[in-house]
């Protein structure tokens, strides 16, 4: 498997391909990954998502990937690491961490993330009219640049938030973005996410923590971590091809009619009728 580096702040990359390299990719910065014509399917992490014109992916680090091209694909690559973040918002913290934070929480989610059709002829400007300064390379072209990089990543790190509890604002406190991200990084493990450990994690009394979580997010805590699973549980029966059984093992369920059971309550249909339909939407 290829790891790569970046050893500058963002880099920019328009590739027009007939074919992706064969091994899957790894790498230790994020990348924004921009279809500007073609089509095929991307892989993530051995998941599977049909892409098309249009399609905006975002890949964490350490996310392993690769696209299987059906026709001749021009991509549009922008690559940045955290440090480059936080270089462009020094004078405001709370944004980097927030946008820090929206990134981070990025995983697990494949496919499209432009989710805000508003946003999507957005892109498609931005990233039009930053290969033009790139090829123009008039006076102040790189300031110019820097600035519709950083507005693009803003508008993913918003079309990302549209995922996040509905009453998370810009002014939510810091703290439960803090207890929304140990949650999300340890979901895989139900016993780190137990109401006495997540107390004494975040300093917050366990009679407290009920009240604050749902102050601050408009929902339980058990009811979030509930519908955060069950979202995963839903990437995997869209984008995977694993059994029904297998995803209940890993996502911790009793068994297949505990899942079952847990997801119909959540989208009104079991897995297997939840697949069946949207793949032949897909």
């Amino acid at each position: 498997m290829g790891k790569e580096n970046l050893y500058q702040p963002f880099e920019i990359e328009c590739k027009e391909l007939q074919r992706f390299p064969a091994s899957m990719k790894r790498n230790n910065f994020f990348e924004l990954i921009y279809v500007m014509e073609g089509s095929g399917t991307q892989v993530v992490n051995k998941n599977r998502f049909s892409y098309r014109k249009g399609n905006l992916f975002l890949l964490t680090p350490q996310d392993a990937y690769s696209f299987d091209i059906s026709s001749p694909t021009n991509f549009f690559f922008l690559r940045f690491n955290e440090h480059y973040v936080k270089e462009k918002n020094t004078k405001d913290k709370e944004s980097i961490q927030r946008v820090e934070y929206i990134l981070q929480n990025a995983s697990h989610r494949p496919g499209c993330i432009l989710k805000n059709k508003a946003d999507k002829p957005l892109i498609a400007s931005l990233v039009a009219s930053i290969l033009q300064e790139q090829r123009n390379r008039q006076l102040y072209f790189n300031r110019i640049t820097a600035q519709m990089v950083h507005t693009i990543i803003t508008v993913v790190a918003r079309n990302i938030a549209l995922k996040l509890p509905k009453n998370i604002k810009e002014n939510t406190g810091e703290a439960v973005l803090e207890i929304l991200h140990y949650i999300q990084e340890n979901i895989f493990e139900p016993k780190m996410l137990r109401a006495e450990i997540l107390s004494k994690q975040f300093s917050i009394s366990l009679s407290y923590l009920g009240r604050y979580f749902k102050k601050q997010t408009g929902e339980t805590l058990q009811h979030y971590i509930s519908n955060y699973k069950l979202r995963l549980v839903e990437a995997r029966l869209l984008h995977s091809d694993m059994t029904i059984n297998e995803i209940a093992y890993e996502f911790d369920f009793t068994d297949e009619s505990h899942l079952n059971r847990a997801f119909k309550k959540f989208k009104g249909m079991s897995p297997t009728a939840y697949r069946k339909s949207n793949r032949a939407e897909l």
